[in-house]
């Protein structure tokens, strides 16, 4: 095939822009570097505990140890299979607060205010559970709530509002300060990511070309403009170009990571690793924004958590549920209900997320369920100011980049994170979860003054797998925007970055939603100057 368009990774936003490029007629190959989504666990929502560290289905990476993490280097885990991220995450749907959007806007960012992206979150979605204004009904993303909820998510949401939060309908409006129920992507029982979703419905037209387990190694160019991308496949170093555009959408960690060993990126730190600049772009690996969060934890008693339902006889039973009636355990995401608060007053949004799970993990061992039942809140800092950087170590495409996120080096974002923990301890207390609290056992009551709790956040913290910005989208007047409002890439013709690094900062709430907007509305723009000439 001669493609018109060559699209690098078929995550989250790639697979919609494929999907709505060859809806429009145009050719398109497909690069990804993993295999195709046909393990399992991708497909059972559950089967995310057995993805966090799979060896063929996942990047792991793994940042820095840093002071915010007390010397710790976190697991990054992102998708390397089609579908990206979207095959191996929590399945949350939940968009940014309106504002976040108005934000973007206003620093620049002409195009993408709350009004103006709305309708491709429309476009994109069908909310199966019901209709309004906000909501979509005809796209190929299917969205509903939870179809089983265990009591102690019930409870969650009782005591929430007893401590002060006003319950929400749907957390997807354009305010989401409150309390609600998550909602999720998925297919029926099974998993809905973008793969399954927008991809399903091109995948057999003459038009596109996956091809799977393709390594992209650098971008290939004529003077100034991208005309193809060099990959590798089965250890054959091959070639394919583009009639008019190259795509990344390989996400945060390996769009700014191919941009950096092609040439593009901060010239000093290119030449430092050996790699010949083509064009000096500073903001290329910067401006690294994630979320954050500390988790309390309670005992429970007197009711059913996950913990016990993932283990014996009610595992084999409730795998039965998934099979003949696709309801129960196996159905569930990483977070049943969540709020969204202020820290303190005088705030115009939210920048709090607690987002509760009827389950607790061994604080040993990421990942993994505990024994006994249990419940959490994870207290995630929603609007972080901290930012990292993401910077390739050499010429290679197999090393994996530096990654240094910088977590919680603002002062703000430890006052967040610390009135967060406070947050969640005051919903725990209160006597909608009196009949099941068993007591608490992360930080545990040893913890109390602020500084304690800032380090406890330290020492025990995570990622929430949100990472964004290293592209960073802008206007002509930014010295780091990597990207203009439309996509493209400063200075360089027929390159566009369209994925979750475009971002300017991270949103309020969960990212893959936004990620897939952009693909809707990227893939808008390419399609509007392909008719403009």
């Amino acid at each position: 095939m001669n493609p018109d368009y060559v699209i690098v990774g078929a995550g989250s936003a790639g697979c919609v822009v494929a999907r709505r490029l060859v809806d429009a007629g145009a050719r398109v190959v497909l690069l990804e570097a993993g295999p195709r989504d046909l393990h399992p666990w991708i497909h059972i929502p559950a089967g995310i505990l057995k993805l966090l560290y799979h060896p063929k289905l996942n990047w792991n990476y793994k940042s820095e140890g840093e002071t915010g993490t007390a010397g710790r280097a976190i697991h990054w885990p992102r998708g390397k299979t089609l579908g990206g991220s979207s095959s191996i995450n929590g399945m949350l749907y939940i968009r940014g607060d309106g504002s976040d959007y108005d934000a973007w806007a206003q620093a620049g960012c002409r195009g993408w205010s709350y009004d103006e992206v709305l309708p491709y979150f429309r476009k994109s979605e069908t909310y199966v559970s019901g209709q309004g204004e906000t909501r979509g009904a005809t796209g190929p993303l299917q969205v509903e709530d939870y179809r089983t909820i265990l009591p102690l998510t019930h409870r969650f949401v009782e005591a929430a509002q007893e401590a002060g939060h006003r319950f929400r309908e749907d957390l997807n409006g354009y305010e989401r300060t409150g309390v609600g129920y998550s909602q999720m992507s998925r297919i029926g029982r099974r998993r809905g990511s973008t793969a399954q979703t927008f991809l399903a419905g091109v995948k057999k037209s003459p038009l596109l070309q996956v091809v799977t387990e393709a390594l992209a190694s650098r971008l290939l160019f004529e003077g100034q403009r991208c005309v193809g991308v060099a990959y590798e496949k089965g250890g054959v170093a091959q070639e394919v170009r583009a009639g008019k555009e190259v795509i990344l959408a390989g996400g945060t960690v390996n769009s700014p990571h191919l941009l950096q060993i092609s040439g593009i990126g901060p010239a000093e730190h290119l030449k430092s690793i050996g790699v010949e600049p083509i064009h000096n772009l500073p903001g290329v690996g910067a401006n690294l924004s994630d979320h954050y969060c500390a988790r309390v934890s309670h005992r429970v008693k007197d009711a059913i958590s996950i913990n016990q339902l993932s283990r014996g006889m009610r595992l084999a039973w409730e795998g039965m549920r998934f099979v003949f009636e696709g309801r129960g355990a196996l159905t569930f995401g990483v977070s049943s209900a969540q709020a969204f608060a202020m820290s303190r007053e005088g705030l115009a949004s939210s920048d709090i997320q607690l987002l509760f799970s009827p389950a607790s993990y061994d604080p040993l061992k990421f990942g993994a369920l505990e024994t006994k039942p249990g419940m959490t809140i994870a207290c995630s800092i929603a609007r972080p100011e901290s930012r990292g950087t993401i910077m390739a170590q050499s010429p290679d495409p197999r090393q994996a980049p530096l990654i240094r996120p910088n977590y919680m080096s603002a002062e703000n974002d430890v006052r967040v994170i610390v009135e967060g923990v406070r947050m969640a301890r005051k919903v725990f207390e209160q006597p909608a979860f009196q009949a099941n609290s068993a007591g608490e056992t992360l930080p545990g009551r040893d913890v109390q003054t602020d500084a304690e709790i800032a380090q406890f956040a330290r020492e025990t913290g995570n990622t929430v797998y949100h990472p964004v910005g290293v592209c960073k989208m802008g206007p002509a007047d930014d010295p780091m925007a990597v990207v203009d409002p439309r996509l493209k890439v400063r200075g360089i013709a027929g390159l566009r970055v369209i994925d979750a690094s475009v971002m300017p900062a991270v949103t309020t709430a969960n990212t893959n939603s936004t990620a897939i907007m952009i693909g809707e509305k990227g893939a808008d723009m390419i399609l509007e100057d392909r008719k403009a000439g």
